[in-house]
């Protein structure tokens, strides 16, 4: 008896970890296929039942939202400042990451105790700070050269990503590089490879569950910013969320909803691409180790 009642005590367990997780699954593709399937809808289709199908695919919401509503302009320069704040991300954080995971030198407790307090920041919080900071040297070129260039900038945007998402970055891949064996670095050393060398060949492709999962964390993070994007670029060069939002403020007044829902499927898709292309690597980021038996 005591048999039965455990194991239909399990059962129910693990009945609620599957309606639980077939709830949240629901939740997430019911609003998502909505949009997918309201983004090809014509604009008089919108007045009546908010579930029905579709009648045709209607693409020229597409066309409309690159062409009209620029989203075309807004989704180039979003790949330009994702892309680029990824690489100054990656090409600042993995050497950083490493020596403070293997080495020990003056200022490394110091500096490993910043990092983490860095983590506690919230970026909305020092929007202001940025922009005045901006603002200021932007004042001091003007008057120095008679232009400033660090305000509407894509490549300053690109900066200010990266250096936001440094604590995280470094924090999460000096913990997965504390982890691998230092057999390697010795075994490098004997065979005569130098520090770099032992870096770029052994200890970072070694890394590469983790760095996936950093790409991923920050793509999402740099692809979806609003605030950081909206205070730093005043001028016509915005990107694909502040693009969204402008677009949005225009469609309510000129019920346009097709045209606004393929401008959501724009700024969805590309995350949702990446992730099914990385989705098998992201969840050995934190735990894979270096050895294998």
């Amino acid at each position: 008896m005591k048999k039965r009642k455990g194991m239909s005590a399990e059962k129910v367990y693990h009945l609620f970890i599957y309606v639980a997780l077939f709830t949240l699954a629901i939740s997430i593709i019911i609003p998502v296929g909505w949009v997918f399937l309201s983004s090809i809808k014509q604009n008089s289709e919108f007045y009546g039942s908010p579930w029905t199908m579709p009648t045709s695919f209607y693409f020229q919401n597409f066309i409309d939202a690159f062409q009209k509503a620029n989203m075309g302009t807004y989704m180039l320069n979003s790949v330009m400042v994702t892309a680029l704040a990824l690489l100054i991300l990656l090409v600042v954080a993995l050497p950083a990451a490493y020596v403070l995971a293997r080495y020990t030198f003056r200022g490394s407790k110091f500096l490993n105790t910043l990092f983490k307090a860095g983590l506690f920041v919230n970026v909305n919080y020092i929007v202001v700070p940025i922009f005045l900071m901006l603002l200021n040297g932007d004042t001091f070129l003007r008057g120095q050269f008679g232009d400033g260039f660090l305000l509407d900038n894509l490549f300053i945007l690109a900066v200010v990503y990266a250096a936001t998402a440094l604590p995280f970055t470094i924090f999460l891949l000096s913990s997965y590089f504390q982890s691998l064996p230092t057999t390697y670095e010795e075994a490098a050393l004997v065979d005569g490879a130098g520090y770099f060398k032992t870096m770029i060949r052994i200890m970072i492709p070694m890394a590469r569950p983790s760095i996936i999962t950093i790409i991923l964390f920050n793509f999402l993070s740099f692809w979806n910013e609003y605030i950081i994007a909206l205070t730093l670029i005043p001028g016509p060069n915005k990107t694909l969320p502040v693009g969204l939002m402008n677009l949005m403020a225009a469609q309510k007044s000129a019920a346009n909803y097709g045209q606004l829902y393929a401008g959501m499927v724009l700024v969805m898709l590309p995350t949702l691409i990446l992730y099914i292309i990385v989705q098998k690597k992201l969840t050995q980021g934190m735990t894979l180790g270096g050895l294998k038996d």
